[in-house]
């Protein structure tokens, strides 16, 4: 994928100079109160970090008042992201508060994936003083994302007075050290408690086991794996497999019957066949019909595991459907 709108030629509306003067102000009294309080400006020490959907007001709207914001929309199973996502990370670190680089995971923030507009990834836009500016889409040579990025920063200064502020790389890396959560657990009497649920037949007291990890320790493998797995067997409980089916075969583009009939497929081995049929689903559907086949289908990769071949193929399958 080739790089585009490259320049920042017209993306800042000069004539904006309401806007412009609002952002000012924002700024100044940002600094102000940076000074007032001893924290840095442009939000503190991390120059990377992950934004989610729910995190977004704050960690790139407000944010944005302070340091201009590049966001880098990518995927797991992208492979160009895999080579842009390190490069923005270093020359984040290099310029050294000037910009900073929230990292959006499209898979998981759809809404924010379809708000931007994007159009494939990687994507890079910038957010400065709550507005959003394109970038440039796809992997490019570092020469012509520096040249975009020292555009943007000093766009960000001349028609909004926003200059973040100077960060020491190795400083932000320590203050990140101090703000990570001390590993927590462990957790063998919830997850035997889990089990025990299992065996018994209780999918609720399981479910609720493996949730009460996760509510601790929400990256827990082995209860995301068994929450996962738990879930889907809670799902087809109390499925008539012979009415779901012939349901799904009847109509084809009912998305809630193939859904179903995907749960039954992978509970039944025959993984190959409920990864395709929502991907089909996804491929035929669009609003929220097509919002629940990709989660679903998101969800019984959780089941499969993130590296098994035929997750790794069907999340292909699924992004060309979706881009």
């Amino acid at each position: 994928m080739q790089p585009r709108n490259m320049s920042m030629s017209g993306v800042v509306d000069l004539a904006a100079v309401k806007a412009a003067g609002e952002a000012k102000q924002k700024a100044e009294q940002a600094r102000a109160e940076a000074a007032r309080t001893g924290r840095p400006a442009g939000g503190g020490a991390r120059l990377v970090f992950d934004v989610d959907e729910a995190g977004f007001q704050q960690d790139i709207l407000q944010r944005s008042t302070e340091v201009p914001v590049v966001i880098d929309f990518w995927a797991e199973w992208c492979e160009p992201c895999k080579q842009l996502g390190p490069l923005l990370e270093r020359l984040a670190g290099e310029y050294a508060g000037k910009f900073v680089l929230a990292k959006i995971d499209v898979d998981a923030n759809q809404t924010l994936f379809q708000q931007f507009g994007v159009q494939g990834i990687p994507a890079v836009f910038a957010v400065v003083a709550g507005q959003p500016i394109p970038l440039f889409q796809g992997a490019a040579p570092e020469a012509q994302i520096r040249q975009v990025l020292d555009q943007l920063v000093q766009a960000a200064e001349q028609q909004f007075g926003i200059v973040g502020a100077p960060v020491d790389p190795a400083v932000a890396g320590a203050a990140e050290a101090e703000e990570a959560p001390a590993p927590v657990g462990p957790y063998d009497a919830l997850l035997e408690a889990a089990s025990q649920a299992l065996d018994n037949g209780d999918l609720d007291g399981a479910v609720q086991a493996y949730k009460n990890v996760l509510a601790d320790d929400p990256a827990n493998p082995e209860a995301k794996l068994g929450l996962a797995q738990t879930e889907l067997l809670r799902r087809v409980r109390d499925l008539d497999p012979q009415a779901v089916r012939k349901e799904a075969a009847d109509a084809p583009g009912d998305v809630s019957a193939q859904i179903k009939a995907a749960d039954l497929d992978l509970v039944g081995g025959h993984v190959e066949d409920a990864f395709g049929r929502l991907v089909d689903a996804v491929r035929r559907s669009a609003g929220e019909d097509r919002e629940a086949a990709r989660v679903r289908l998101l969800e019984l990769f959780e089941v499969i595991g993130a590296d098994d071949p035929r997750v790794i193929s069907a999340r292909t399958a699924l992004a060309r459907v979706l881009f």
